[in-house]
């Protein structure tokens, strides 16, 4: 990670969030404010992500995670400063747990 990195943040995502395309709205999000990380389908039907940045650029990812794609139903929005290493570069789609 660039030393932009300053904090990562794990979300939980509730909602009409899968079959969605929230996961790939998330990734374009998080690449356009040039974050790092992962998103994932959970079989609670939560989206979970954990990204890596700049505060600023996290602070307007969070304003799109609450919104998400046309078709999405955001109903609860968690998010979770997280303390363990920072994401690499690049911003991927991982496997549902």
């Amino acid at each position: 990670m660039t030393e932009r990195a300053t904090a990562t943040l794990h979300f939980f995502v509730e909602g009409r969030v899968q079959g969605v395309g929230y996961r790939e709205f998330t990734r374009r999000a998080a690449l356009r404010h040039n974050l790092s990380g992962w998103a994932r389908n959970r079989l609670n039907g939560c989206v979970e992500v954990r990204v890596s940045g700049a505060a600023h650029d996290l602070d307007a990812l969070v304003e799109m995670l609450r919104t998400g794609p046309p078709a999405s139903a955001v109903r609860a929005l968690k998010a979770i400063e997280d303390d363990g290493p920072p994401e690499s570069e690049g911003f991927v789609i991982a496997p549902t747990i």
